[in-house]
């Protein structure tokens, strides 16, 4: 076994497709075991997870919500019947509804809230007997946290409130050795984008301001998480890495 996390074990929600998908992929290829959480993709969950094998690590796909408690004990049932120790969370999981602010509901509210903040509260509770000192906890969050985007009202306040629990948990679990950090993602060309109503506009806007390049990649992503799992990384805590090539900074 090699790589620079050898003999290591992650769980990373949402990690059947885009995003979590390249994450888990990154993990395995530097030596992690991986728990692939999935909610309605299990085709593509148990594919990765042969995928994951294939490289000579452990992995299983996971069916589970993340945002609602019962579940959450669930996928740790199941997560406790292959790996007794869990080194690395990433909660990537995320679900909203897009449309304009003034039009949501209580329904709304709880949606976004539940499955993009509270998750990760559910998730540090149910790992935290299993990990160890050196553990890494990383919630992936967007530019909506701080900016107002058309028809991401709901689900910006939810990021926001994500970060500022991540800064939370990183003060309470940062003396027995945690670290929790945010990683924040620009516009990303994945499945999840093809929902928004403005995609071919998000991406124009994102390829003409964005100094480093015109395209941000989910692998792209998944190197910031990658950074953040290292022992180099130790004094990296409640910190949100913004990976977007420069836009946010240009205007």
């Amino acid at each position: 076994m090699s790589g620079a996390l050898a003999g290591k074990v992650a769980l990373v929600t949402g990690a059947a497709r885009g995003i979590g998908r390249a994450i888990a992929q990154k993990l395995a290829a530097e030596g992690c075991d991986v728990a692939v959480n999935y909610y309605n993709s299990a085709g593509e969950a148990d594919a990765l997870v042969a995928e994951i094998r294939g490289l000579g690590r452990r992995a299983v796909a996971i069916q589970g919500s993340v945002g609602i408690p019962d579940s959450v004990d669930e996928i740790f049932a199941e997560f406790g019947r292959h790996f007794d120790r869990l080194d690395i969370v990433v909660s990537n999981a995320a679900s909203g509804v897009l449309k304009p602010t003034i039009e949501m509901g209580l329904k709304h509210w709880r949606w976004c809230m539940e499955t993009n903040a509270l998750a990760l509260n559910l998730l540090a509770q149910r790992a935290l007997p299993l990990m160890p000192e050196g553990g890494r906890m990383i919630a992936m969050s967007s530019l909506g946290s701080e900016r107002a985007m058309p028809g991401y009202g709901f689900v910006g306040a939810s990021k926001a409130a994500l970060e500022a629990l991540a800064r939370a948990l990183a003060q309470e679990l940062g003396p027995r050795g945690i670290r929790v950090n945010v990683v924040s993602a620009g516009v990303v060309d994945t499945d999840a984008l093809a929902y928004f109503p403005n995609r071919d506009e998000l991406l124009a806007d994102f390829a003409r301001r964005t100094p480093a390049g015109p395209v941000l990649t989910p692998q792209d992503v998944a190197g910031a998480v990658y950074l953040l799992c290292l022992p180099e990384a130790r004094m990296i805590n409640g910190h949100t890495l913004v990976v977007d090539g420069g836009f946010a900074i240009s205007g």
